[in-house]
């Protein structure tokens, strides 16, 4: 009886394995040859192993009252292969459980023909040449950018990151810098390959040619020299943060608009990607991505003060420690950082609550924030502290804002968890602004603590990307429609 019932797992595995094996070169083929990105509500399947896919499936018992079947998502899969397709992102997942509840007879040709038919409509009118990215400073948040301009540049995301600016020019720089994007002590090693091309001072990382160029000020870097043109400039050195310092990008020949991914000052446009996206102007050629912070708590604050009502707060952060801060005490022009970061709890200022009202001009002025460094190199935890309109209970929280991480215009900004188990470094790599820890959500009255994880890293940087491909007029139309 035992051996049957092992007997009986261990064959399932395989037939599950077998299909998700056949289902990668269907996801590749759909990537490069139409410019179509799939995902399993919102995990994308592009370059995924076997492993990757059947892991992506079992994340759907989360959402469903079961874990989606493989075999009936390889089906809606290769429906979407035989279809007339234009560049998007299809999440395979929604699309399967809404067949199997609602087809109503129809075959599933036939179903994805009718889900898919808005999709030339749709789709946008990209120019032949691509858009060109130059990265303006190669630190955390650049190399984090790096990596998913690089892993997105093969398929329907028509950008190529052209180079890399940086100051400092010393023998082995091409060397070292290859070396920081290949290997990452949080975010583990680049997904592809990666090498140096000393004639050209260039890296080429999964065949895309980058430049490192060196320059001691943004204007004084000519662009059209390497044959780069009408490029945005995502400037992740946080030097200019005003429109007079950051326009100083613009003066360099080739320049068509800059992002700074850092808190913008004065009249600069601060936007949270998924919240105020649809102010951008296109004669603005100057933004600010926030801070990560920003785009972790703002698109739950919206979706909570859009629901419920926000009438007053509290944000606390327990931030990740940076680069800002000393490994050892040390002197530091801030009160506190100058004080070892893996050693100490260090509480600091944020801007969390002054740029929550510049992204949210219904929430100016009612909350408050504060920050404290923690120990640990990255993942933090915002806990907002908030006075609603009305009284809530925990379930009409949870359940609200899990819905909102499913089907939304914010699905794509705000994750959901619910198990008992996580902690910071299970969110390390996680592609959503914020995650809401819905089994550490608080209420008593109109008193609501919501506890927010988020990649201050990568989920940040993500966020960016977005940014970009929204200026460029490169965002790709998502299905099933919200």
């Amino acid at each position: 009886m035992i051996e049957d019932k092992m007997h009986s797992y261990f064959e399932d595995w395989r037939r599950r394995e077998e299909l998700a094996e056949s289902m990668i070169p269907l996801v590749g083929g759909l990537y490069r040859d139409h410019g179509v990105v799939t995902t399993i509500y919102g995990r994308s399947l592009i370059n995924k192993s076997t492993i990757g896919i059947l892991k992506a499936h079992r994340f759907t018992r989360k959402i469903l009252s079961q874990e989606l079947s493989i075999a009936s998502t390889k089906s809606v899969l290769e429906a979407i292969f035989r279809a007339d397709l234009t560049p998007a992102r299809i999440d395979l997942g929604k699309l399967t459980a809404k067949f199997e509840l609602n087809s109503n007879g129809v075959d599933v040709d036939a179903f994805i023909n009718r889900e898919l038919a808005a999709m030339k409509t749709l789709a946008q009118s990209a120019g032949e040449r691509p858009q060109d990215v130059v990265l303006y400073g190669f630190g955390r948040i650049g190399r984090m950018i790096a990596r998913v301009l690089i892993e997105r540049s093969g398929g329907g995301d028509k950008w190529r990151l052209r180079a890399i600016v940086v100051q400092s020019r010393k023998d082995d720089s091409l060397l070292k810098r290859a070396s920081l994007l290949r290997r990452d002590s949080v975010h583990g090693q680049f997904y592809g390959t990666i090498t140096v091309d000393t004639a050209e001072n260039a890296i080429i990382a999964n065949g895309n040619m980058i430049r490192v160029i060196y320059a001691d000020g943004p204007e004084n870097v000519d662009y059209t020299k390497y044959d780069i043109s009408e490029a945005i400039i995502i400037d992740n050195t946080g030097g200019w943060r005003d429109r007079k310092g950051l326009s100083r990008h613009l003066l360099g020949n080739g320049v068509a608009k800059v992002i700074l991914t850092a808190p913008g000052k004065g009249d600069i446009p601060n936007i949270v990607y998924g919240v105020n996206n649809g102010s951008i102007r296109e004669d603005e050629n100057l933004f600010s991505a926030g801070s990560c912070t920003t785009n972790a708590i703002v698109p739950v604050l919206k979706a909570l003060n859009d629901r419920f009502g926000v009438e007053s707060g509290h944000i606390e952060t327990c931030h990740s420690y940076t680069n800002d801060q000393n490994l050892t005490d040390n002197f530091h022009r801030y009160s506190r950082r100058g004080r070892a970061a893996p050693l100490n709890m260090v509480i600091t200022e944020t801007g969390a609550a002054e740029a929550v009202g510049k992204v949210l001009p219904d929430l100016d002025g009612r909350l408050t924030a504060n920050a404290i460094r923690v120990p640990t190199p990255n993942v933090s935890l915002a806990i907002l502290s908030l006075n609603l309109s009305s009284e809530v209970t925990v379930d009409q929280v949870n359940s609200y804002l899990r819905d909102i991480s499913l089907e939304s215009p914010l699905q794509g900004q705000i994750d959901y968890v619910s198990s008992p188990e996580v902690v910071s470094s299970d969110f390390i790599g996680n592609m959503k602004a914020g995650v809401v820890d819905s089994l550490a959500t608080i209420v008593q009255g109109r008193r609501c603590n919501i506890y927010v994880w988020y990649d201050n890293e990568f989920g940040y940087s993500v966020q960016v990307v977005r940014i970009l491909q929204h200026i460029s007029n490169l965002e790709l139309p998502s299905f099933p429609r919200v």
